[in-house]
Parts: structure tokens; sequence; C-alpha cells
């Protein structure tokens, strides 16, 4: 088994597969209405015991960013990977961008992407950072047809009354420098050195799909305006522990710990304590110390055992 154990490894963590070099995904699209579409890779995966995965990305990311978990996940059970309204190769309609038809979003996917095929159809949502949210708002709407819901570094915390600031404040904080925007190679240089032994094909292709090269050389982020903010709009309109009471899944929540963000688990910790006092069962927490945001990219295995924890109970 690939090592993926963190501070205080919980021991519940499913095995995880080696990953699957030669898988290429599929790309559909599935009709909100029309001139709302939404796009997600279908990895495959084979038949079996275990629910179907539906990967949802964070903010201003593509479903690639999903990769080096998908070619795992993909070893056991089917896996799809998803593009945010607004985001890679989804439409970005100036509407839309609201708890309910965002969370309609990865129901329309799950069941057009035939992930809640079959006699007992249940589909495991992961998401992470906005991605946890939107999951989170996906799972509360499919009610039984949730298998679990896995929360990656984020969708517990309620970010403006945390922060004190306002969307556009919040949104201000996320500009790229201009230096890094100058060129794709230095896009792409910036992406690899946040850790250069995990950058590689499916890293250059995660970060190529969240920008655009414009004529005079340099890069603007693939994301409209209009759909950023909107997005942003949506993170602070989520309650959580209004959310995740009406999860009626097992609920799974791996953390980028560490002293950096201790804000961030006394979060998750107060959340957990409002679920238990409402008499829901406690959240499972994997903490993999302060190794960065994208946990995808840095513990692959981590998180597929994760997922596969929920997707085989």
């Amino acid at each position: 088994m690939d090592p993926h154990s963190g501070p205080g490894d919980p021991g519940w963590l499913a095995e995880s597969p080696p990953p699957d070099p030669a898988a290429e995904p599929e790309g559909f699209l599935v009709e909100i209405v029309p001139g709302e579409r939404i796009h997600f890779l279908d990895w495959g995966g084979p038949g079996s015991d275990a629910d179907a995965v539906l990967l949802v990305h964070g903010l201003s990311a593509t479903g690639w960013a999903w990769a080096p978990v998908a070619r795992r996940l993909r070893r056991v059970t089917r896996t799809v990977a998803v593009d945010l309204r607004g985001h890679g190769l989804s439409d970005a309609p100036t509407s839309g961008y609201t708890p309910e038809q965002l969370g309609e979003d990865l129901v329309a996917v799950a069941e057009g992407a035939g992930l809640l095929a079959g006699p007992a159809p249940r589909v495991v949502l992961a998401g992470h950072g906005y991605g946890g949210i939107v999951a989170a708002w996906a799972a509360k709407r499919l009610g039984q047809r949730c298998a679990g819901l896995v929360l990656v570094d984020g969708g517990w915390e309620n970010l403006g009354a945390e922060t004190g600031l306002t969307p556009g404040e919040w949104l201000r904080d996320l500009e790229e420098p201009r230096e890094v925007l100058r060129s794709m190679a230095a896009y792409l240089a910036d992406r690899r050195d946040f850790d250069p032994p995990t950058w590689d094909a499916d890293q250059e292709r995660a970060a190529r799909s969240t920008v655009v090269e414009v004529p005079a050389g340099r890069v603007v982020p693939a994301v409209r305006p209009h759909a950023l903010a909107g997005s942003v709009e949506a993170i602070f309109a989520y309650d959580p522990v209004a959310t995740l009471l009406g999860v009626m899944a097992p609920i799974v929540a791996i953390v980028a710990g560490g002293e950096e963000q201790a804000g961030k688990r006394a979060a998750l910790d107060a959340l957990g304590e409002a679920l238990r006092q409402a008499g829901r069962a406690a959240i499972r927490v994997v903490d993999l110390g302060n190794v960065g945001h994208t946990l995808m990219r840095y513990r692959p295995a981590a998180v597929a055992a994760a997922i596969l924890s929920v997707a085989r109970d």
C-alpha cells in the first residue's frame, strides 16, 4: 500500500491502489437547460460493490485537478470529475451561482453520467475547498442516494463569520501577481514550484486548464469575472451547520493541518460538536499535517484512501 498516513492516522482508511498511468478520461456534457451545459471527465472504472465517485474541484480549478486521485480510484470503482459551472469546459452563464442550482448541477452530472444507475444507486461526493461546499449542497439534495461526503480541506467553514470580510474583499485577495501572468511559462513555473516533486504531465494539464494565453503572450484566468464573483458569493452564502445537518450520509473531512491551520481545525471541531449535539454521527477526520491546500496533488494516496473508505462502507 502506498504510504498515506499523516499525523494521527485514524486507522480506518482503506487501501489506496496505485495510480493507473495509462488511463485517459473521456469528456462529456450534460445540458441543464439550453445554453447551460456542465462538462465532466469520465475516468471509467470497473463495476464493483463500491459506490461510484463524483469528484468536485475547488475555486478557479477544473476537473483535471483530481487526476492523481482519479487514476487510483478508477482501479476500484467508476469515477467522474466535474467542471463546475463557470469553470473549465462548462458553460459560464451569468446566473445560477446559487446553492440550489450548483447542487442541482452535480445531481444532473451524477444522473447523466450513469453514476446512479443500478439496483442500489448511490454515489460518493468528494469536493476540494469550494468544491466541498457544492458537494455538500448536492449531498443534501441527493438524500439516500448519497453514500458519503468527503470534504477535502474545505466545506466546513463559514467564511463571512470567520474572516469578517465581504465577498468582494475576499475576492481581491485571490488576484494573481502580474509577474506570474506575464507568460504561460511563468505561470507553469509558479505552479511547478509549489512542490516540484509532484509536478508531472497531469499537473501541467491541470494548470493549463485554468488560464488562457492571449495573443500578446500573457495569460489570463480562464474563469470569467462574473462566474468567479458568483462562485465567491455562493461560498459566502454557505452555512455549514444548516447544510450538513441535512446530509444523511457519513461525512469525512481531510485536513491540511499543522499549527498554521489551527483556525481551520477549530472550525471543523466546532462543526463536529454542533452535529453531535443534534444527534448526528461524528465527522471522521484525517489530518495530513501542514502539506498545503491542494491535497489531491500532495497526498493523492491519502485522499483516495479516505474516499474508498466511504465508498466501501
